[in-house]
């Protein structure tokens, strides 16, 4: 095999220059890095904002890109003294290559209960002429890489890869917005990176941050919150996804998709396998609806409330996919609609403005910001929730008109599961 150059420069549409090591470009054009160039950001945010049709592989680009900033910038303070190469080199990696499991069409699919995009990626750390090029890079590399995608790894630089400061967050979040075209995820991503700093704790060193940068982590938090409540849980961007859970998790039951196929596949190549006529199934459930994404023929809002009106009681079986497309069923059938013609979503994010990380004051004193926030530092978390509550909401999305009120609906949602079991089975109405 040809040796990759010592270094290329990519042009970029959000950080301009974005330079990659000889490492980075042996793993860039392997088949399973490659596959992100047809995997959206956003899934299917793109029929609300027309401009978001940035990929998997443009993120992976930024975060690595941010990686390597991050780490100069610790270097240069002589941060880094203490950690061996090989580890800063599976950082950059880690970065480069934390999506290569994502489903198509972003987090959906986990979200209709399918293994984590994480696990697959890890999986695919070993597999093929990736597998190949990273064992290249030393002994158990793959290993080091997987660990810090998995947030299991020991290195004092894991808060990089997943934290409250991930690099990740910070490329997204920025990327999302402009691609977007909204002002919405303005982050101070210069004053955030200079900021960084390691703290020791309990004998480890962990990525914390400066007292100096905590008005620009506010900035980060502030953008994630307006960003799921303007773009990410859009009403339809929410409907589309729903629909597309839906038609997936229809079409794996039936067997006309398995899911091995889906992990591997790119957002088009999954619509059209989805859109596929089958001769022995005419009409099936997952064409119609792809069909009417394809053609932007949403659901539309029967009901939409905010968390902030919605019981407190309701249950978690509505993060059971199976349980949830049974009771949208039966409410369907009650509401004579057509068998996935009503579909409920709410969706949920309790991490949005966690925080929880070192942080190195003024004086050299070492304390911690945490979902507390701290007096005179850090305010924003101590109003999360009520900011959580005023993005998140509780939708009913049906394909048809409904003359009837669906407020009962909310009563549905605060059963207990086992009651819902019982009254699926009996056959009883779950609308009164």
């Amino acid at each position: 095999m040809a040796l990759s150059p010592e270094f290329e420069v990519i042009r970029d549409p959000l950080w301009d220059n974005i330079r990659l090591d000889r490492a980075a470009l042996a793993a860039l054009d392997t088949p399973t890095v490659q596959r992100l160039r047809y995997v959206r950001q956003l899934g299917h945010a793109f029929l609300v904002y027309p401009g978001a049709t940035h990929t998997r592989f443009e993120h992976a680009l930024g975060a690595y890109h941010l990686t390597r900033k991050a780490l100069a910038s610790l270097e240069e303070r002589g941060e880094l003294a203490c950690v061996p190469e090989q580890d800063r080199m599976a950082v950059r990696m880690a970065a480069l290559l934390h999506d290569i499991g994502h489903y198509p069409f972003s987090h959906a699919l986990e979200e209709a209960g399918f293994p984590s995009h994480e696990g697959l990626g890890v999986a695919k750390l070993v597999r093929g002429e990736l597998g190949l090029r990273l064992r290249d890079m030393g002994d158990g590399f793959p290993d080091l890489v997987g660990a810090l995608i998995t947030q299991r790894s020991r290195s004092p630089l894991q808060g990089l890869i997943s934290g409250s400061l991930d690099l990740d967050k910070i490329d997204y979040l920025s990327r999302d917005a402009f691609m977007c075209g909204v002002p919405y995820g303005k982050v101070d991503v210069d004053r955030l990176l200079a900021s960084l700093t390691l703290v020791e704790n309990d004998g480890r060193l962990e990525v914390g941050v400066h007292e100096k940068g905590v008005s620009a982590l506010e900035s980060l938090l502030f953008a994630k919150y307006q960003m799921y409540r303007n773009v990410y849980w859009h009403h339809a961007v929410r409907s589309a996804t729903c629909m597309f859970k839906r038609a997936v998790r229809a079409a794996v039951a039936r067997k006309a998709i398995d899911i091995a196929a889906i992990a591997e596949a790119t957002d088009d190549a999954l619509m059209e396998l989805l859109l596929r006529p089958a001769n022995d199934r005419p009409d099936n459930e997952w064409t119609e609806l792809s069909g009417a994404i394809r053609a932007r023929r949403l659901y539309k809002r029967a009901l939409d409330l905010p968390a902030s009106d919605v019981p407190s009681g309701v249950q978690p079986w509505l993060d059971d996919a199976d349980l949830t497309a049974r009771v949208e069923d039966a409410l369907a059938a009650e509401l004579e609609l057509p068998r996935g013609g009503l579909l409920l979503d709410f969706p949920s994010r309790s991490s949005m403005l966690g925080v929880d990380l070192p942080l190195r004051l003024r004086t050299g004193a070492i304390d911690r910001l945490t979902d507390e926030g701290r007096a005179g530092q850090l305010g924003l978390p101590r109003v999360a929730d009520e900011l959580y509550r005023s993005a998140q909401r509780f939708r009913v999305f049906v394909a048809n008109p409904v003359t009837r009120s669906l407020n009962g609906i909310l009563e549905v949602a605060t059963l207990p599961p086992a009651e819902i079991e019982t009254r699926l089975r009996a056959g009883k109405p779950l609308l009164h």
